[in-house]
Formats: C-alpha cells, structure tokens, sequence
C-alpha cells in the first residue's frame, strides 16, 4: 500500500490530502463536540427527570446523535474546510510555485478529488447502512423521554389496501392501539359491494391482527341491499398497520430515516397502492441517501475555484464567502424538500436539484480559476 502511494502520489499530492483530511476531521470534531455540550445542556432535564440510566444516554441517544450530525455537518464542514486550508496555501504563496511547474491546475485537484472520493464513500456507506439503525436508536429515545406528551395521532386517514378496498379511520389512539369510527369499503370497478362499519377497531400487537368491534355490513347487489348489525367482533388479517396511523412530523424524528433501504423499497411499493399521501416522503428519503454524498465532490470543486486564488486579505474574504454559498445550499436544499412534498416537483429531481445547480456554479468557477 505505501508503495502505491508513493508511486501514484507525489510529496504535493500527500500533502493536500494530509491537509484536507487533516483540516476536515478537526473541525467536524470541534463542531461536533459543541453540538453535544448544547445538546446535554437543552436535554439535562429530561435525562434527570425520566432517570435515565448513562449507559442508555451514551450507548442509545448518542450513539444515534452523533452518526446522524456527523452527516447532517460533514458536506458543509467539509466545503469550509477546502476553503479555509487552500485559501491559507494561497496566502502564503504554496500554490503559485505549484501552478508555474508543469502541473496543470487539473492536476492539481487530483488530491482534492481523491480526498473527497474518500469523504463520498464514507458517507454513502454511512447514508445506506449505517444511520437507519443509529437512526432508529435516536428516534426510539427521543419518542420515550423527548416527545412523549405530543400527540402522535393523525385524523382522518384513508387509505387504499388493494385495487379494490378502501379503508377510513377517523382518529387513532396509539396509546391503546385503538381506532375509532371505522370504515372498510369494498368495490367491483366504480360499483360499491360492501360497506362495513365499527365504532372502534383494536391492533392485537401478538397475532398482528385486528380486531373490529361489533361491526356493521351492508351488501349491495344491484338495487338489493342487505344489512347486518351488532355482529359479534370480527377477527381479521388486514394489510395496515398502527405505524400507518401515526403522525411523523418532526423533522428529527423522521420516521423514515430510520428504515432500511429494502424496508423503504417496500413501503414504497406498498404506498403506489394505498395512496395515503406519504409516498413522495418516502422516495425522497431513499433516493437522498444516494444523492447526498455527492455533494462532497461538487463543493470541493467550487471550494478549490474560490480559495486557490491569492487576494488581500488572506484567509477572511475567501472563507465569508464560503459561509455565503453554505446558507445558499441549505436555502436551496429546503426549497428543494418543500417542492417535492407541497409542490408535486418530481423527488429524484429535487434531490438532484442542489447538486445540479451548485455543479453548474463549480464548473464555471473552475473554468475561471487562476491556470
């Protein structure tokens, strides 16, 4: 391995991908510890109150936390990062010598490219595998000692089963596993076939069956119609679950975050069929964890663009304007999200949109930087 190195990698290269690691892992570090000294802090109420134990605190909560900010923070710590080491070659004047050799300045972003090819695959791992089970831990904490005063119901869900059953519940008690005001339809084409209706319908956690509370039917056959009331409780297998009927609004606690890629693909699935409005959530999560990474490439590049250039000032103006473009892409990231969901955009292309949009900035950016 050393020998590759040293036979593919010249002393510069090294240097920079010393640099740039060097530079990225510290200051994720620093951001990171001060993430969970605010956190403890804004939370040591609670983790006193509920008496939770340490060991649930360190190996639960954080073990959740601090995956998923090491993520949340590492494109945009990692774009300061190139700015602030590149912009700190440039005023002391390392770059000049490096550009007047026979090195291209394309051949000079092999490191960076390197460094940040490295930075991808971690991330990529990390979004695909690794956070939906740190995720999960997180979000079960929180659930039990954060939020466990908020009502987590939602009202009046309808959902399709199948092609041909419609189900309606107008409000869910997860408490008890409990809906009330019940309603299964079933069609043949446009044409109704069966109306059942219960006052309540209860989640039986250990046959993964529900149970419907003295139910009534009608049956409809043309212009015959049959009604049959106060029937005894019906046991029955049917294609929901309480999680269907549980409002996840909380961005930190996105329950999608925390499923697996093939449990994703399935809901996804599922969720073509029943129509209950969260599909585009869930198509954004999935293909985010793709996407995301990314990122890590084309902010490099609009980082190398901007600091490699020696101006007045030194390090200042270069990094002010890194911290610009870092609200620009958060900006822009959230707009992206809120199109997907409120406004019909298209997920796939409001995942793309941030990477498109700042691609576009950091090949015009290269294509003026110092040669």
């Amino acid at each position: 391995m050393r020998a590759f190195l040293h036979r593919y990698l010249t002393v510069i290269d090294r240097y920079i991908i010393k640099k740039y690691l060097g530079t990225f892992v510290f200051t994720l570090g620093i951001f990171m510890v001060i993430s969970v000294v605010f956190d403890i802090s804004e939370h040591l109420d609670n983790f006193l109150g509920d008496d939770v134990s340490v060991n649930d605190i360190v190996f639960t909560y954080y073990a959740g936390f601090i995956p998923f900010y090491l993520m949340l923070l590492s494109p945009l710590i990692n774009f300061l990062a190139v700015i602030f080491f590149t912009a700190k070659m440039a005023n002391q004047t390392e770059i000049v010598p490096i550009l007047t050799s026979k090195a291209s300045f394309y051949r000079f972003l092999r490191p960076y490219v390197l460094s940040a090819g490295l930075i991808f695959t971690v991330s990529l791992f990390a979004n695909v595998y690794l956070l939906p089970f740190t995720n999960k831990l997180k979000i079960t904490f929180e659930g039990a000692h954060f939020f466990k005063n908020d009502d987590p119901s939602k009202q009046e869900v309808h959902i399709q089963l199948d092609k041909r059953t419609f189900v309606y519940l107008q409000t869910y008690d997860p408490d008890v596993q409990t809906g009330y005001n019940f309603t299964l339809e079933k069609f043949d084409g446009d044409e109704l076939k069966e109306k059942l209706t219960a006052t309540s319908i209860k989640y039986d956690s250990l046959k993964n069956r529900w149970t419907i509370i003295m139910p009534t039917i009608r049956y409809v056959n043309g212009l015959k119609e049959v009604f049959k009331q106060n029937l005894p409780s019906i046991d029955t297998v049917l294609d929901m679950r309480p999680i269907d009927f549980e409002a996840h609004d909380n961005v930190a606690s996105n329950i999608y975050s925390a499923m697996s890629l093939t449990a994703l693909n399935k809901g996804i699935e599922k969720e073509k069929t029943r129509g209950t409005g969260v599909i585009t959530d869930m198509k954004f999560e999935k293909y985010r964890r793709f996407v995301e990474p990314l990122s890590s490439f084309v902010l490099t590049c609009i980082g190398v663009a901007i600091a490699s250039r020696k101006v007045r000032g030194g390090v200042g103006l270069p990094l002010g304007i890194g911290i610009f473009i870092c609200f620009t892409y958060i900006v822009v990231n959230k707009f992206a999200l809120v199109f997907a969901i409120k406004g019909g955009f298209p997920p796939l292309m409001a995942v793309l949109m941030p990477n498109l949009i700042f691609g576009t900035l950091g090949y015009i950016l290269l294509a003026k930087a110092p040669k």
